[in-house]
């Protein structure tokens, strides 16, 4: 995988430079042209000349030296290098990539990249837990950087925890999963929702839930870094990954219509976002007050058990008896709210009898959209039709969060909604629920297999997920 490749291998002063001469070398035993460029301070734990006599190439340091070859050193490395890592990667060295510091050789290159770029942080587990070290990983995660561990043992000072360097054939392994995933997913179109939807009841007020879009941007992430063109449906508030489309929707009308202008095209449609169930009938057009006697609302004769918003003032139906018919919200004598909602589109569901059907034209979609152009939905695509091994175009993956009987209800919607995968997690679970960074899934098929996966980050599901899938369509 690595063999003919041309990587660069960035080197800073720490105590674990002496872990990037075993990297330096593994790399070029798998067939990799390496060229390696050093701080200062990593000359001072290890010499140029053991790197030198590792790959057979020049080493690089300092900015102003005279060049190896006839062009601007740091440009033609750029230029030819088809991956970069910094292994290991300082505090001091992660602060320059976050802000853009290009005062030595290493850092302007770094700048100068236009392949993709890891890092294997290593530092004092202070040192990484600091505030401003996780601001910049998050950063340069944010930027498409790809960091490798760091991982949890003892380290030079005498202390024991995160912030390790990652082992040598870690960091190669890791490198081989990236190209390997790039490769399988090159020219492949995945579309990925994330995100709680929001359904408005009034201009200040929403109904919605506790997803935070972390697993589906990860996910969305994932498949973008394994080379796959991804369009990210999204109601969360959050980045999307470098390279990723990104479409903003906050309702679950909205993410329908989104999904169904990407489905014709797609190859892989993974459905991660928390839609909600319901949305009210209709949204006050003001908003609704806490205190009938303050608002302004109109006093409805009645049964005495519920007052009416009145048209002209919240912008909701008026009707004294208490029933809600026509879909405006009651105001109970007690105090209570009532609230008349309708179900909001199933869109797996939906996206599954498309597919299953070989519908051309799903409802409503075929339609000019609302800029002016058509959307490509209803045109002869592919949808639905058989490949060669058996499954149908699209691939799709459902989610699901559960409370209890977890996988009976991940088993009933893999089949009702016509998935090819379902991913299940019970969010009563310790590092399962919504908003952290972990996760526990249960990975149903429709072959009735079923894997169970321990806790892992996030990042690790949904680089997992893409290979799982990936074997699945191959």
């Amino acid at each position: 995988m690595l063999a003919g490749k041309h990587v660069v291998c960035g080197v800073s002063g720490g105590i674990a430079a002496y872990k990037a001469a075993a990297l330096v070398s593994a790399l070029a035993q798998k067939g990799g042209h390496v060229h390696v460029v050093m701080t200062r301070a990593a000359a001072e734990f290890v010499s140029p000349l053991t790197f030198r006599s590792l790959t057979g190439n020049p080493v690089h340091s300092e900015m102003f030296e005279e060049p190896k070859v006839w062009k601007v050193e740091h440009v033609g490395l750029a230029e030819q290098a088809d991956l970069a890592v910094v292994a290991p990667a300082t505090a001091n060295v992660l602060a320059k990539m976050a802000v853009g510091v290009a005062d030595d050789f290493l850092s302007t290159l770094l700048l100068a990249l236009t392949c993709p770029v890891f890092a294997a942080p290593a530092m004092n587990r202070a040192m990484y837990r600091h505030e401003a070290t996780q601001h910049n990983l998050a950063l340069l995660r944010g930027r498409g950087v790809r960091m490798i561990g760091p991982a949890v043992g003892m380290q030079a000072c005498g202390t024991a925890g995160e912030g390790r360097m990652s082992e040598p054939e870690e960091i190669v392994a890791a490198l081989e999963g990236f190209l390997a995933r790039r490769g399988r997913w090159q020219g492949r179109k995945v579309v990925v929702t994330a995100g709680g939807t929001r359904e408005p009841l009034d201009p200040v007020r929403y109904i919605g839930n506790a997803g935070s879009g972390k697993m589906g941007h990860a996910l969305a992430e994932a498949f973008q870094e394994s080379g796959a063109q991804v369009v990210l449906v999204t109601a969360a508030e959050r980045e999307a990954a470098v390279g990723v489309k990104c479409v903003r929707v906050m309702t679950a009308e909205q993410m329908r219509t989104a999904v169904l202008e990407e489905f014709a095209e797609a190859d892989v449609v993974v459905k991660t976002a928390a839609v909600a169930d319901y949305r009210p009938v209709r949204v006050a057009e003001k908003k609704i007050k806490k205190d009938v006697g303050g608002s302004g609302v109109d006093s409805i004769e009645g049964d005495g058990d519920a007052e009416r918003f009145g048209k002209d003032n919240d912008g909701l139906g008026t009707d004294g008896n208490g029933t809600c018919e026509d879909g405006s919200v009651c105001r109970h004598d007690d105090g209570r709210l009532s609230v008349e909602l309708v179900p909001n589109p199933d869109i797996l569901a939906e996206l599954g009898r498309i597919k299953v059907n070989d519908i051309r034209k799903p409802s409503g979609i075929g339609r000019t959209s609302s800029i002016g152009k058509q959307n490509g939905i209803g045109k002869p695509n592919g949808i639905g039709k058989p490949n060669d091994i058996g499954w149908k175009k699209p691939f799709l993956v459902g989610f699901a969060a559960e409370t209890h009987d977890v996988l009976a209800h991940a088993e009933e919607k893999l089949r009702r909604k016509n998935a090819d995968m379902f991913v299940v997690n019970d969010v009563t679970q310790e590092g399962a629920g919504f908003g952290g960074d972990t996760n526990i899934v249960s990975v149903l098929f429709r072959d009735g297999s079923r894997e169970e996966w321990p806790l892992m980050s996030k990042t690790e599901v949904a680089r997992r997920l893409v290979d799982v899938i990936g074997d699945r369509m191959t």
